[in-house]
């Protein structure tokens, strides 16, 4: 699994098997360029989809097993694409960092970072070091020492700076994994959910629509919102190819 994830070189491959638990519909198993992580947002949106198409569901919702437990996705047609829609894992909090050090790992100044929100780690299946900027222009500056970024937490875990503009319910975001071999990630579900997560339990905030990999080219967009107090994060979905791999 590994080696033909590093043959694709994509942020993440997703292998698809009989689940092991019996309230699941499938098992997804996602690996990056790396090694296997636990879960994240863009590829069960994605894996759902086009288990959905195999199985030729239009309209359906699994439960599918991964490294972080059970998470109920929702498939919906939207002309020759999909719309998913992923309930992600109850929201952990964890420490707050120095905003200084988190900064300088990004390539910005201690004045970037946001005066009322210190970086803190928060997961909802995959630990995201959330970094709020105080500004939307900091992340066109963003320029990653990686061993700084993978100095700041023994686990693995995405940095993610972010600006948000909370009475719109938008935010601006960039998310970098802290294994040096993953890449500027373009759409992180993942990273989107405790970032609505935080500025819900400081703000009061209850939907969010992330846009992040404009600065890599890849523009993407995810919304995030909260249902019976879990984070719920949803976004189209586009099959861009079909074909068989013959692994040796």
């Amino acid at each position: 699994m590994l080696a033909f994830a590093r043959e694709t070189r994509l942020a993440e491959t997703t292998y698809v098997q009989s689940a092991r638990l019996p309230e699941a519909d499938y098992r997804n198993r996602i690996w990056t360029v790396a090694q296997e992580i636990p879960f994240a947002g863009h590829p069960s949106l994605g894996t759902a989809v086009a288990v959905a198409q195999l199985r030729r569901q239009e309209e359906v919702t699994y439960v599918l097993e991964t490294g972080a437990g059970l998470q109920r996705v929702t498939v919906a047609p939207n002309g020759r694409a999909a719309w998913a829609s992923v309930l992600q894992e109850p929201v952990e909090f964890g420490s707050e960092f120095d905003a200084a050090a988190v900064m300088e790992a990004v390539g910005l100044e201690p004045r970037d970072a946001h005066p009322e929100l210190p970086p803190r780690m928060i997961s909802t299946g995959l630990p995201t070091l959330v970094a709020p900027l105080a500004d939307a222009s900091a992340l066109d500056r963003v320029n990653p020492d990686r061993a700084a970024v993978r100095a700041l937490d023994s686990q693995s875990f995405n940095l993610y700076p972010a600006w948000a503009n909370r009475a719109a319910g938008r935010a601006r975001a960039r998310s970098i994994p802290s294994v040096p071999a993953e890449g500027e990630d373009p759409a992180t579900g993942s990273a989107a959910a405790p970032l609505l997560a935080y500025l819900h339990d400081r703000f009061g905030v209850s939907r969010l629509e992330v846009t992040q990999g404009v600065e890599i080219g890849r523009p993407s967009r995810l919304v995030a919102t909260i249902e019976d107090g879990r984070l719920c994060v949803r976004g189209g979905v586009a099959v861009v190819g079909t074909g068989h791999v013959r692994l040796p």
